[in-house]
């Protein structure tokens, strides 16, 4: 058992925190943004909720956080209410926000002036993956630290693995992303074709998952599609930032984005006709509606 802190009870937050508690059996405190769901945590998970996240982080071992872009990181890392004026010397910060690489090569860098370890991990999978507790946590940092951290992101984790030093794990977590919003956009591109092919898209769905076109996104979100169904999921306005995020690396690395830019600026029409919190399956709608 060890003592976490965790910053940021949104809907991944929320029940890794949990997971943490009665899975990990780990002693845990919280901070969030709003006291009051920081407050109803605690009462349902027998935890303790603090103020700040200077509080939270006093005397943990860990400090975990999951907020939503590199601003609201810096805030509950950085200043005299930040994270790392609670931590001790030799504890290990774990950030799960999906933000850019410099901001963890920076906290990563902070972090090392005062003692403190911090990984870049990032996750996959989901609100239902953080329900689940099998999310996907892809890291980057130091491997003594990460050998330590290990053992507790078990408590909400399917997959755990250290890509290399400080901003892998958010590098990983881009290609990721870049991945998934192309394969959208085919699988939009496909359920659109059959609909108005006039075809019977739960057995199109049911064959074609099973061979090479297969993917938890079929699976999962192909015939949701079909029946143009979206609030749920994982939000475009969330994949927009993500793929800002990836479109800016690939400015620094020179990688080449083409496809990428193009469905960024899909999601951007989506958002147009209010389809902000949609699942990101929302680009059909593009097609089954113009």
């Amino acid at each position: 058992m060890a003592k976490v802190a965790f910053l940021g009870l949104g809907v991944m937050g929320y029940p890794m925190a949990g997971h943490l508690k009665t899975k990990g059996g780990h002693d845990v405190t919280v901070y969030n943004r709003t006291p009051a769901k920081a407050e109803k945590w605690a009462a349902e998970f027998g935890g303790t909720a603090k103020a700040t996240p200077k509080e939270a982080a006093e005397g943990a071992d860990f400090v975990l956080s999951c907020v939503g872009n590199d601003d609201d990181l810096r805030s509950v890392v950085l200043g005299e209410q930040g994270a790392f004026a609670g931590m001790s010397s030799g504890a290990i910060f774990v950030d799960h926000t999906t933000a850019s690489a410099d901001v963890a090569r920076e906290l990563y860098a902070t972090g090392q002036e005062i003692g403190v370890s911090f990984i870049d991990a990032p996750v996959s999978g989901g609100q239902a993956g953080a329900e689940n507790g099998v999310l996907t946590v892809m890291c980057g940092g130091d491997d003594g630290a990460y050998a330590k951290a290990e053992p507790v992101i078990a408590a909400f984790a399917r997959s755990c693995k250290l890509m290399g030093g400080s901003g892998a794990g958010q590098l990983t977590k881009m290609v990721n992303q870049i991945c998934i919003a192309g394969l959208l956009q085919g699988l939009s591109e496909g359920m659109n074709f059959g609909m108005k092919a006039g075809l019977d898209m739960g057995k199109v769905i049911d064959v074609i998952s099973k061979g090479a076109a297969g993917s938890w996104q079929m699976e999962n979100r192909g015939g949701t599609m079909c029946d143009g169904k979206f609030d749920f999921g994982f939000a475009v306005d969330w994949m927009r930032k993500d793929l800002g995020i990836c479109l800016s690396e690939a400015k620094n690395n020179g990688a080449r984005l083409p496809v990428t830019s193009l469905i960024d600026q899909f999601y951007a029409q989506v958002q147009g006709r209010g389809g902000n919190r949609w699942d990101t399956s929302s680009l059909v709608h593009l097609l089954a509606n113009d």
